[in-house]
């Protein structure tokens, strides 16, 4: 990109682009000097709900599972303050299901609004456990990714 063009324009997503939704509450601790969340908190927000889905629905044992996923890449696009005392959902989806790698997408939604305050993604490489060499996806999990991978249109 030469230093008169523009960044690319990112569309904020709706709630009808996701599959799964997690319900979390801002804490006192999440607002910043500015009185809004602070953008690291976006992050754990990522986090907690794609470990909630895979935890709740069987694929990850956290102490036992053979095969854990590395964070290798993050990135997060802000549109709207979100501030403590809030409530928000984050909604998952998967936009890509490799051999050993996953690209989840997150949306951060405040209440009853149906666009996007923050969107995002990570990509998780799954290794095994001991040798931390990227390894394929088990089946079970495959299978779980499957039920909230976005199809392209």
């Amino acid at each position: 990109m030469d230093q008169n063009s523009k960044p690319e324009k990112t569309s904020r997503l709706t709630r009808k682009d996701f599959r799964h939704f997690l319900p979390i509450t801002t804490r006192w601790m999440d607002n910043d000097a500015y009185g809004h969340v602070n953008n690291v908190v976006y992050y754990s927000w990522f986090d907690t709900v794609v470990n909630q889905f895979l935890i709740n629905n069987g694929a990850l044992d956290i102490e036992h599972s053979p095969v854990i996923g590395l964070v290798i890449e993050t990135q997060c696009n802000y549109f709207a303050s979100v501030a403590f005392p809030e409530e928000i959902s984050a909604g998952l989806r998967v936009s890509r299901l490799g051999n050993s790698s996953v690209r989840y997408e997150v949306g951060i939604f405040r209440a009853n609004e149906d666009q996007a305050a923050a969107q995002g993604h990570f990509v998780h490489v799954y290794v095994d456990r001991t040798s931390r060499k990227p390894t394929p996806l088990p089946d079970r999990l495959r299978s779980l990714l499957q039920t909230i991978l976005h199809a392209e249109e």
